[in-house]
């Protein structure tokens, strides 16, 4: 959908994406015939499918945020908004709306996956924490010994991207309970410098951003196959 904004054709899922589509639908496709096959697990099922169905739009909104941000982000070479023209900063707006957006949804994502993982295997997660997030459901996978392949195999995956992922959650804790993630670093100047020209400091580091949101997004990419390959066949 995005695309169009850039004159290109609609997306088409290919290599890993694709892969992880896949997975996703053919679990759906599992829940939505264990409906006819188990009449009294049918609200179960019914949950999953909903909830699976919300977490493939999801991660088709990521990665439409993302490669909107990227796109844009793309396009700024001034060092500061002050040196920026009318277009530049337009560009720079729509980086910072879909930048945004996508790594709100990075964690909004894995949270509701969490939440799938912890009701469908059954990992109780609420008992050790009311208010739990994916990383909670994984602490106790690989913790407690639940399902302990699928949680040492989603383990090593967020531990290879642990400093892009954490420097991804201060941004998105940053915009949800403090201010703009996109002004922490005006701030950072201004305290230094004494001075309050918000539009002459130094633009965020753009390129390291990105990179970062392209390193969450392949984690998520890998998470959901591996998560979704192993519903399929351990859900009953």
């Amino acid at each position: 959908m995005l695309r169009l904004m850039f004159g290109e054709r609609p997306r088409k899922w290919e290599g890993q994406s694709a892969e992880t589509v896949r997975e996703m639908e053919a679990f759906i496709r599992y829940v939505q015939n264990a409906l006819d096959r188990k009449p009294d697990g049918g609200a179960k099922f019914r949950k999953y499918w909903i909830w699976s169905e919300g977490l493939l739009r999801s991660f088709d909104e990521l990665e439409q945020s993302r490669y909107a941000a990227i796109r844009f982000g793309s396009q700024i070479t001034a060092a500061s908004l002050k040196e920026m023209g009318e277009a530049e900063r337009l560009n720079y707006d729509r980086y910072v709306y879909f930048d945004k957006n996508a790594f709100i949804r990075v964690f909004s994502l894995l949270d509701k996956l969490g939440t799938l993982l912890n009701d469908a295997l059954a990992l109780e997660t609420e008992k050790v924490k009311a208010h739990f997030s994916f990383f909670t459901v994984l602490r106790r996978m690989r913790q407690d010994g639940f399902h302990r392949e699928l949680g040492e195999r989603l383990g090593q995956l967020k531990d290879g991207h642990q400093a892009a992922l954490g420097r991804l959650r201060t941004r998105r804790n940053m915009e949800i309970h403090h201010m703009n993630a996109e002004l922490q670093d005006d701030l950072l100047q201004s305290l230094h410098s004494g001075k309050g020209d918000l539009y002459r400091f130094r633009l965020e580091d753009l390129s390291a951003q990105m990179e970062d949101l392209e390193e969450g997004w392949h984690m998520i990419v890998q998470t959901l196959a591996i998560s979704f390959r192993y519903l399929r066949f351990n859900v009953r």
